[in-house]
C-alpha cells in the first residue's frame, strides 16, 4: 500500500475488514503524524454509525477525527483554532451531506443497524459491502480536500 494515495488506502483498509471509522482515519494517520494503531483504536467504537447505533456515518466520524487532529484546540479559550475548526468541520459535512443527502449511517444505507431486523437486512443484502467503500472512498476524498488547503496542494 505504499505506493497507494490516501483515498485508495481507505478504501483499501475498508476492504481489510477495518471498519469505516478506521479506514478514512488510518488512511491519513502518517500525513496527522499518529501511530496508526493508535489511530485503529481510537476510531473503533464509531463504526456503523457510532457502536451500530446507525447515527452518524463512520467514514464521516473518521474524517471529523482526522480534522480534529489536524485543526482541533488544546487550549479551552484557543478562539482562533475553536473557529478554524468548525468552519472544517461545517465544509467536510456539507460537502458529504451534498453527495449523499444524509450523514447518517441508517440514511445512507436505507436500514436501521440498531435493530437485530436492520442490521440483519443489511448484512442480507451486502449493504456494508456494496455501498459502505462508495462512503470511505468520498469521506477520504473530501478530508483529503480539506487538508490540502493549508499544505498548499488545492
Amino acid at each position: 500500500m505504499a505506493d497507494a494515495n490516501p483515498i485508495e488506502h481507505a478504501v483499501e483498509h475498508f476492504e481489510e475488514g477495518y471498519l469505516c471509522s478506521q479506514s478514512v482515519l488510518l488512511a491519513y494517520a502518517e500525513k496527522l503524524e499518529i501511530d496508526p494503531g493508535t489511530a485503529a483504536r481510537i476510531a473503533a467504537p464509531f463504526g456503523a454509525g457510532i457502536a451500530y447505533t446507525g447515527n452518524t456515518c463512520g467514514a464521516v466520524t473518521g474524517a471529523l477525527m482526522a480534522i480534529g487532529l489536524r485543526y482541533g484546540h488544546d487550549m479551552p479559550d484557543d478562539e482562533r483554532s475553536k473557529r478554524e475548526m468548525f468552519d472544517k468541520l461545517d465544509a467536510f459535512l456539507a460537502a458529504f451531506e451534498g453527495l449523499h443527502g444524509s450523514v447518517l449511517c441508517r440514511a445512507l444505507l436505507g436500514q436501521d443497524v440498531s435493530t437485530d431486523q436492520g442490521l440483519k437486512t443489511a448484512r442480507e443484502e451486502d449493504l456494508f459491502d456494496t455501498l459502505c467503500p462508495g462512503y470511505v472512498e468520498d469521506a477520504a476524498r473530501l478530508l483529503g480536500e480539506i487538508l490540502a488547503q493549508d499544505d498548499g496542494e488545492a
